[in-house]
């Protein structure tokens, strides 16, 4: 197999057998499902949660075939705090608790900083940093009082490898590694670890909607193995950090490129 190629689908090894894990921003074709397949995989219980309720219900439905069992499902805009806290207590009564969160959610855009407006900066700060805040927030609230569990936020390597046009999502996705670090910190000393994950380039559908052919072969350029990562290509590194296997590990940052200059 040549770097170009894409390796075979990973079996499961029971990694999160017997924990739970709330994924948000999971229905849909990239990172967010293939982590919530994932983690199924590995025996987890999981439930799905996303803004677009109608898409959250097909994939619930789609996750609900592959396991052979029902799926919890919850519509959450992680812009409101009500909602976000409304998510957790739906995720306690359907799973008991939460062992594991997967901090998905975020909001792109492209706009230089001279014709950038307010809103556009508002907008993509709330969701992918603000929201990430939220949500980590609430499950450290409901993980302490069972001294254990594993957060795994979404960070992107545009937080250091500057890209024009993403200035939002680059100091976004930055506070999202510094936000990781103090939770990892404040989460030790009650067993709960904070990591992320920090992913390049991985193409699926909806991405291939909104980028043109030419702005996506570029990133591939960059890329040592000439290809986009497979979305579940990330995923398993969640799954890892998410995992008893990562015990070690937290207030850290992994990347998951094959990015060159």
């Amino acid at each position: 197999m040549n770097a170009s190629e894409i390796p075979p689908y990973p079996k499961g090894h029971s990694l999160l057998e017997g924990k739970t894990v709330l994924v948000t921003a999971s229905a849909g074709t990239g990172i967010g499902f293939a982590t919530a397949k994932r983690c199924a995989e590995e025996g987890a219980t999981v439930m799905l949660s996303d803004r677009h309720e109608r898409r959250l219900g097909e994939y619930r439905d789609e996750l609900a075939k592959l396991t052979g069992k029902p799926v919890p499902a919850f519509a959450c805009d992680v812009t409101d705090e009500d909602a976000v806290q409304a998510m957790f207590a739906y995720a306690e009564a359907e799973m008991g608790h939460v062992d594991v969160l997967v901090n998905n959610a975020g909001l792109g855009g492209t706009a230089n900083i001279i014709d950038m407006g307010d809103d556009e900066w508002n907008a993509v700060i709330n969701v992918t940093l603000t929201g990430t805040f939220r949500c980590v927030r609430a499950a450290m609230r409901h993980m302490v009082s069972r001294e254990k569990g594993s957060i795994v936020n979404v960070g992107s390597v545009v937080n250091w490898r500057a890209q024009a046009g993403q200035a939002h999502y680059s100091a976004a996705k930055a506070g999202v590694l510094a936000l990781t670090r103090v939770a990892a910190m404040e989460g030790a000393a009650v067993g709960v670890r904070v990591n992320a994950v920090v992913p390049s380039l991985a193409i699926h559908t909806n991405l291939a909607k909104v980028s043109s052919d030419e702005f996506l072969d570029g990133l591939i350029a960059r890329e040592a193995l000439n290809r986009s990562a497979e979305p579940w290509e990330i995923a398993n590194v969640i799954v890892f950090l998410a995992s008893d296997l990562a015990s070690f590990m937290t207030g850290e940052s992994v990347s998951v490129s094959s990015q060159h200059p």
